[in-house]
């Protein structure tokens, strides 16, 4: 019997649970199946996952099929549909042991086909340790998960549930030992990661998390956040990026738009002078700071002005790593309901944010040679500076090292040391 095969679609979040999946379904000795983890942000997001699921059923006939995480939490149906699919199980469930002891011990027999029960009653979150991606450089530890926001667009929290935090001495001791295991970086990770701390007694922030991460953790030399709503940035999460080193210089904002009624109609909580003034604060506070940004092109009753205040955002929040997002209607949500923007138009304007983003990259990358960074070794011949941009490497590095590299050049989205 073979070991199992896993796919996943979406984000770094959904990449780490698939990681800790791996080792439950190890744990459990699952063989000769197929793991599909599914994301549900776009309608496409979903038919790509169906179209995996058909190309792997293809490769492996005699495997058992099994198809988890966000799709198949909101929308199990489509999958249980499918004649390629053997079960579907719901993201509470995936990160459960007797689930994956369920499917090896009896798949047919003890173990029901659909296993997703109601996500919006789960009031905890396990922190999954895990040891990296397959990779010595950095790893991810899990703090939070849910979301308790509405964006009109979003289908996410219908996915993830309410938001919940990891305690930050569960959090702290993880990040101890992973230090202990030889890590350089680690990564805090959640779905509403500036929400981490308000289920729990005293209702903490994240900057409490960050400072009390970096003074218990002496030993650990870079700590990095994923994605942040800037609204919700507190106080002391200000006062870790003025002061400490040690905390990355990157930041990756959910702005989504750039025009203030459009941000309304997304039920954002903040306003494009909101987001404006934090990266203006916040480059002050740190001037080596960069930006990365999530962007919707073409949001339901979006005008040529209104898109050009979001193309206008890029360069005034000065964003370097852009990820933008042709709206993609998801049934079920209120934007589903509103006047849709033409296909055409969406795609045009997509590809207009993504031209600017690119022109951003050039000029980050462009103002870095001649300097000596910091390089966390990825592999022998590529690692990534504080703000995160690739370098690579003639010479052989040992990886999950951190090397000082004096930049000589660029070529297309790498500086070259």
């Amino acid at each position: 019997m073979s070991a199992p095969i896993f796919s996943n679609h979406g984000c770094r979040l959904n990449q780490y649970e698939l990681e800790a999946m791996k080792e439950l379904a190890d744990d459990a000795g699952l063989k000769d199946a197929v793991v599909i983890n599914t994301c549900a942000v776009t309608a496409e997001a979903v038919r790509k996952a169906r179209q995996d699921i058909r190309k792997l059923r293809k490769a492996n006939p005699n495997a058992r099929l099994i198809v988890t995480g966000c799709a198949a939490q909101t929308e199990p149906a489509t999958f249980t549909e499918m004649d390629e699919v053997d079960a579907v199980i719901g993201n509470t469930e995936k990160m459960l042991g007797d689930t994956w002891r369920g499917l090896a011990a009896d798949f047919i027999g003890e173990t029901e086909a659909l296993q997703v029960d109601d996500i919006m009653s789960v009031t905890e979150t396990a922190g999954h340790l895990i040891d990296g991606f397959g990779t010595r450089s950095r790893a991810y530890v899990q703090v939070q998960n849910g979301c308790d926001h509405r964006c009109t667009f979003c289908i996410i929290p219908y996915g993830r549930g309410n938001s919940r935090s990891v305690p930050a001495g569960v959090v702290v001791d993880q990040i101890k030992r992973l230090v202990d295991k030889g890590f350089n970086e680690v990564v805090l990770t959640g779905v509403d990661l500036t929400s981490w701390g308000a289920d729990l007694p005293a209702a903490p922030k994240l900057g409490d998390l960050v400072m009390r991460i970096l003074r218990l953790v002496p030993d650990l030399p870079r700590l990095r956040i994923s994605s942040i709503d800037s609204i919700e940035v507190d106080e002391n999460l200000m006062q870790a990026i003025a002061t400490e080193p040690r905390l990355m210089p990157h930041l990756h904002l959910s702005l989504q738009h750039g025009d203030d009624m459009i941000l309304k109609r997304m039920k954002r909580r903040h306003l494009r002078d909101d987001a404006i003034n934090f990266c203006t604060e916040a480059r002050k506070l740190r001037p080596d700071m960069t930006f990365g940004a999530d962007i919707i092109a073409g949001f339901p009753t979006e005008t040529d002005a209104m898109f050009q205040n979001s193309l206008k955002l890029i360069t005034e929040c000065d964003l370097t790593w852009m990820h933008v997002f042709p709206y993609s209607a998801r049934e079920g949500t209120p934007a589903a309901r509103m006047p849709a923007v033409n296909g055409a138009v969406i795609k045009a304007r997509a590809a207009q944010l993504r031209a600017a983003g690119e022109e951003q990259v050039a000029r980050h990358l462009n103002a870095q040679v001649g300097k000596t960074h910091q390089v966390l070794m990825e592999n022998p011949h590529m690692g990534r500076t504080a703000q995160f941009a690739e370098v690579t490497f003639d010479a052989a590095q040992q990886e999950g090292a951190i090397v000082p590299a004096k930049i000589l050049g660029r070529q297309e989205t790498q500086l070259i040391a």
